[in-house]
């Protein structure tokens, strides 16, 4: 009975570290979020990509690949390299930002029509005109939708 009582005392002496160091990850990755956002905003854009790049790495470790805080990193620095016209690098992020936050928010979340939209942006940067009306028709439609 004292060995059970052991175990299952460092077992929750175990979650509560775990959980502490979510909480800790998860507010150095908002500040991070939000530092990169804020460079961006004030045109600092390669000083915005190693901050974005740090904010991605954090959540990818501390929450998985999948992770709608991934997701929101891989758009910022997305929007960070469309802002500097690296493209492709651009585009790799924004399509796996949309995959992301498909999958962890459903089809109709309205963080799908960001990325929608953010992708829409970067279209008609390369002149794909066509491609973008349809993003920009599927995010109306889903901004659209009542919640």
């Amino acid at each position: 009975m004292k060995r059970l009582m052991t175990a299952a005392l460092l077992a929750l002496l175990a979650f509560g570290a775990g959980t502490a160091a979510f909480a800790q990850d998860n507010a150095e990755w908002k500040k991070l979020d939000d530092e990169a956002k804020s460079l961006y905003q004030q045109g600092k854009y390669d000083r915005g990509v190693e901050v974005a790049k740090k904010a991605l790495e954090l959540a990818e470790k501390a929450k998985g690949p999948d992770d709608p805080d991934v997701a929101a990193s891989l758009n910022d620095l997305a929007e960070l390299y469309r802002a500097q016209a690296q493209y492709a690098q651009a585009e790799l992020l924004c399509q796996r930002a949309l995959a992301v936050w498909e999958k962890a928010l459903g089809p109709n979340h309205p963080s799908v029509a960001t990325a929608l939209e953010n992708l829409a942006k970067l279209y008609r940067k390369t002149d794909r005109a066509q491609e973008a009306e349809a993003l920009e028709k599927r995010a109306a439609e889903i901004r659209a939708i009542k919640r």
